[in-house]
């Protein structure tokens, strides 16, 4: 389990293990915590024989710098396919992310970039298929609007063994892009 840190705005800063959680516990610096699916850690026993004990929340925030992070969500194929649910945005199956790839929209021998809004994941038939043309052009339509994700989103692109209370809180912050929907 991964704790999610957020600065004291309430902005995601980091995926941090128990330890860690822990240390900034014990040095005073968590603010406030949320979610009910909390974690006991168990430390070094006193004279008596008394374990030690520490509750950790599945979300801290805790003091310090705010650092924003809303624009900084790299386009790797991992996070792209995350954001797609390894579904191929032509055929609509699903993939394992082993065999999808990276189709841009407006080919990149054309001039289209390489960016959140102009790639999809594709499974190597459709991205053949597609080859040098855009979805019009092809005949292929895609299924859902391909989108920059937000701070949250990047958060849950980089974990994939999230807590229930940690998704809840992801979620409530997704952009209604993230709400996909199908293009007729």
């Amino acid at each position: 389990m991964l704790v999610l840190r957020l600065n004291k705005a309430g902005m995601p800063q980091d995926w941090i293990h128990p330890e860690q959680a822990a240390r900034l516990y014990c040095q005073q610096k968590v603010i406030f915590e949320l979610g009910d699916d909390c974690r006991i850690l168990h430390g070094g026993h006193n004279r008596l024989g008394i374990q030690s004990t520490i509750r950790l929340a599945p979300i801290i925030a805790c003091e310090g710098k705010v650092t924003d992070l809303s624009g900084k969500v790299a386009l790797t194929n991992r996070y792209l396919f995350r954001r797609d649910n390894d579904i191929c945005m032509y055929c609509g199956q699903a993939f394992s992310p082993r065999v999808l790839t990276r189709d841009h929209i407006l080919p990149r021998s054309r001039g289209g970039k390489d960016s959140w809004t102009n790639v999809a994941t594709a499974c190597q038939r459709c991205n053949h298929a597609k080859g040098a043309r855009t979805p019009e052009e092809a005949g292929m339509p895609l299924l859902a609007v391909p989108f920059r994700p937000n701070v949250y989103e990047r958060f849950y692109l980089m974990n994939r063994r999230i807590l229930a209370d940690q998704m809840n809180f992801l979620a409530s912050h997704f952009s209604r892009q993230r709400e996909w929907q199908i293009m007729a």
